[in-house]
């Protein structure tokens, strides 16, 4: 009889770990948002199988007083899904540090459990198992407060360094899309003259910039390049107070994350609240017409798309012309892509604004390199890749089918089709693959229906897994074909 009571509580607590990892994984998915895990997530199914059906045998079993069947439920159905479902997501759970200290505070609280359990009141039945469920609740929500107030502590030493960093000259960068390749663009111009530094990667959060600004930026630091991204109004406010940036760019803005603000409107009056900074000097906007109602008075912006014409975009290239110093300046980039012209353009005027020389920046635009995953031009067992699946939105995904179109032999195009966004734009997606490509690979489960019921030309292939798509692109493509992955989703979309 010991054996089995050790036995029950050892798959009691892999029981719990295992709802643990479940939820980390989601509230990493969705950057610690309950809210978001409970209103925004598309694979509903998964709250079900994963955490409510064991929870309600677990609760069942230790009712009817039936530990065994528990037992049976966690050893041979529940850890066995959970281990299938982690090795399959192309997202797995990330061990930050925050993670860590979840999984090391409820390991310490099951021990304080057991020994409550032990030595006060024991506990056996419907008792126990609601005992482990308020357990469970109290530690989720104690780390999510803790993290909460150690957030604070990140964000007051970041706003203080940057604050005493009195030589730093800070660039922010906005918008529903552009941002990021903006981003790299400028880095590689400025790091030429300067001490420059910009967010890794696709870091646009507050707590992603803060964390950030403490490790990476030192009294030698010339130039800091801050990506801000927001899912809600307010989102750019906090980082324009923590990081008061003295040049923004305001990127394209569109409907990208329509599903989180409703309406264009609210979009376009949260990117404008990278203006509120107190030391902006100058603020680059692709489309000043939407950012301006809602910009402060006397806001210094900078028509960009009105400095930007002859723009030409091949499969080889792009060229551009920009006006400077009163005086229309040709560009040549091998950057692919006509809205990367926009970029570029931004990028250039805040060079020269910090004194580059226009000679100069023309040599360094020539040598960008293209960024990785968005419209990046490969060759691939004779076959020609654009690999454009950063690139999420309805414009930028045009501008894939466009360059796509221009090649001469068979294409095909592999896409979810646009996430957080409607069904008009993915419509309108559908449309133009329909026009150009020859076979049409739908990845998840999204937009599949809506984007196969507008294609009649392609051939379709439905794809739920994509760990089946290296075996369709093989049975299905041959040399001298272009296959363009336009837009790539996680397996929780």
């Amino acid at each position: 009889m010991q054996s089995l009571s050790w036995l029950n509580l050892a798959f009691r607590w892999l029981f719990i770990t295992g709802l643990g990892y479940y939820i980390m994984t989601l509230l990493q998915w969705y950057h610690y948002s309950v809210f978001r895990i409970l209103t925004k997530h598309h694979k509903m199914r998964w709250h079900g199988i994963y955490f409510l059906l064991p929870l309600g045998v677990f609760i069942l079993s230790y009712a009817f007083k039936m530990p065994f069947v528990f037992d049976f439920f966690c050893g041979v159905i529940q850890m066995p899904m959970l281990i299938v479902w982690a090795k399959r997501n192309d997202k797995p759970l990330v061990f930050t540090p925050r993670v860590k200290r979840f999984f090391i505070f409820l390991l310490l609280f099951l021990i304080l459990h057991e020994i409550l359990n032990i030595e006060l009141v024991p506990l056996n039945g419907i008792s126990l198992a609601l005992g482990y469920l308020c357990l469970f609740i109290f530690v989720l929500s104690a780390s999510l407060i803790f993290e909460k107030v150690l957030s604070r502590r990140y964000l007051q030493t970041a706003k203080d360094k940057i604050a005493s960093l009195k030589n730093l000259k800070v660039i922010a960068i906005t918008g529903s899309f552009g941002k990021t390749s903006t981003k790299n663009f400028l880095l590689q111009i400025l790091q030429t003259t300067f001490n420059a530094h910009a967010s890794p990667k696709s870091v646009n959060t507050l707590l992603g910039l803060a964390n950030d600004i403490n490790q990476n930026l030192d009294d030698k630091s010339e130039i800091y390049i801050a990506e801000a991204g927001a899912r809600n109004k307010g989102d750019i406010k906090e980082i324009t107070r923590l990081i008061e940036p003295h040049l923004a760019v305001i990127a394209e803005v569109g409907e990208q994350h329509l599903e989180y603000f409703k309406t264009l409107e609210n979009i376009c009056e949260t990117k404008a609240e990278l203006l509120d900074s107190k030391r902006l000097e100058k603020a680059f906007c692709y489309s000043v017409e939407k950012i301006k109602p809602y910009a402060p008075k006397d806001s210094p912006l900078i028509d960009v798309s009105s400095l930007v014409k002859n723009i030409q975009s091949t499969l080889k290239g792009t060229s551009f012309e920009i006006f400077i110093d009163s005086v229309w300046e040709r560009f040549e980039t091998k950057v692919l892509g006509e809205f990367s012209a926009y970029n570029i353009a931004s990028a250039i005027l805040i060079a020269k604004h910090l004194g580059l020389e226009t000679e100069r920046i023309k040599r360094l635009v020539l040598e960008l390199n293209p960024i990785a995953h968005r419209l990046q031009l490969l060759e691939v067992n004779q076959k020609i890749i654009i690999d454009d699946s950063f690139n999420g939105n309805l414009k930028g995904m045009l501008e894939g089918i466009r360059l796509a179109s221009l090649h001469q032999g068979r294409k095909v195009i592999v896409t979810p089709g646009l996430v957080e966004s409607n069904t008009e734009s993915n419509e309108a997606l559908a449309q133009k693959i329909d026009g150009v490509f020859d076979v049409a690979i739908i990845t998840g489960e999204l937009n599949s229906k809506t984007i196969a019921s507008k294609l009649k030309t392609p051939q379709k292939i439905l794809l739920k897994d994509k760990a089946q798509l290296e075996n369709i692109l093989q049975a299905t493509t041959i040399q001298g074909d272009l296959i363009l992955f336009a837009n790539d989703a996680p397996n929780y979309i």
